[in-house]
C-alpha cells in the first residue's frame, strides 16, 4: 500500500519569497515551510533556482501550459478533409481506420482528433445524441379505490 501522499497547490511568489526568507532566517528547512505552507519538496524544487538567481528567480517560472499540442500535418488534416467529403457518410472512427489501412494498419490519427480537424474546417455538426430511456415510474401499491373494500 501506496503511503497518503499530500497534494500542494502551486505556490505564489510572494509565498516562496517567504519560504526562502524564513530559512535564511532561521535556516531550518522545516520551519521555513510550515511557516510558508508548502512542503519540503517545494523547497527543493525552487532551492536551485534561488541559489543561481537569488529572489529574481521565484518570480517567475515556467509556464504550466501545454508546450506541444496534438496537431498533426498540415498534409494529414487536408486529407482527413478530403476523405470526409469524399464520403460524408463516414463518422471519426471510419476515418480514422481508413486512414491507418493506408498507413499500412499503423494508427496515424485518432477518432477524436478526426471530430477536431473536421469540426476547425466546418464538416462536423454537433448532433444531439440518442435521447435517454425514459424510466416508467410504476407505484409500489395501487391507488386506494374508495369503492373497492381493502383487504
Amino acid at each position: 500500500m501506496r503511503p497518503k501522499r499530500t497534494y500542494f497547490p502551486f505556490t505564489s511568489a510572494q509565498q516562496r519569497k517567504l519560504l526562502f526568507e524564513t530559512w535564511e532566517a532561521t535556516g531550518k528547512v522545516t520551519q521555513a515551510c510550515q511557516v510558508a505552507h508548502v512542503g519540503r519538496t517545494t523547497f527543493y524544487y525552487w532551492k536551485p533556482r534561488f541559489d543561481e538567481q537569488g529572489y529574481a528567480g521565484l518570480e517567475m517560472f515556467e509556464s504550466r501550459v501545454a508546450h506541444k499540442l496534438n496537431r498533426k500535418d498540415v498534409v494529414l488534416e487536408q486529407h482527413v478533409v478530403e476523405v470526409r467529403r469524399a464520403h460524408p457518410e463516414w463518422g471519426k472512427c471510419r476515418i480514422a481506420e481508413e486512414l491507418a489501412k493506408e498507413h499500412n494498419w499503423v494508427a496515424v490519427i485518432s477518432a477524436n482528433t478526426v471530430r477536431r480537424i473536421l469540426r476547425e474546417a466546418g464538416l462536423w455538426s454537433e448532433k444531439a445524441g440518442r435521447p435517454k430511456k425514459s424510466v416508467a415510474h410504476t407505484p409500489t401499491e395501487p391507488p386506494n379505490d374508495p369503492d373497492k373494500p381493502s383487504i
